[in-house]
């Protein structure tokens, strides 16, 4: 598969995610979000931006343990309870949150054990 960003073609696997991580930009990103119905905003762009400097801190994306952990918890008040940020998170992305904002991202695929959510 294939997308298209300003003339130029961008390789993805079957499933939609970069064949090259290098091809990652907030441009393809957008459209990504498009091939997949979402719209993105403020609230999406930050995730993006989170996957993609945990990845590249720790060499691994988060699980969805590790975003409502950190995330949810500094969010504040709204977001105090765990299950709360994570129906948030699944509002936002309803398919699968992490799988989704790796695509997003321009990260690989998650493995199932790394999703836990």
């Amino acid at each position: 598969m294939a997308i298209e960003v300003r003339g130029k073609i961008i390789e993805t696997d079957e499933e939609g995610y970069l064949i090259s991580r290098d091809d990652w930009s907030e441009e393809v990103s957008d459209a990504i979000a498009s091939q997949a119905g979402i719209e993105l905003k403020d609230e999406h762009i930050g995730l993006i931006d989170y996957f993609r400097e945990y990845y590249d801190e720790h060499q691994v994306h988060p699980t969805m343990h590790v975003i409502v952990q950190t995330l949810g918890r500094n969010i504040g008040q709204r977001f105090h309870d765990h299950k709360a940020y994570s129906q948030w998170l699944y509002k936002l992305f309803p398919n699968d949150p992490v799988s989704e904002l790796c695509k997003l991202a321009g990260l690989p695929k998650p493995l199932p054990t790394e999703h836990d959510g």
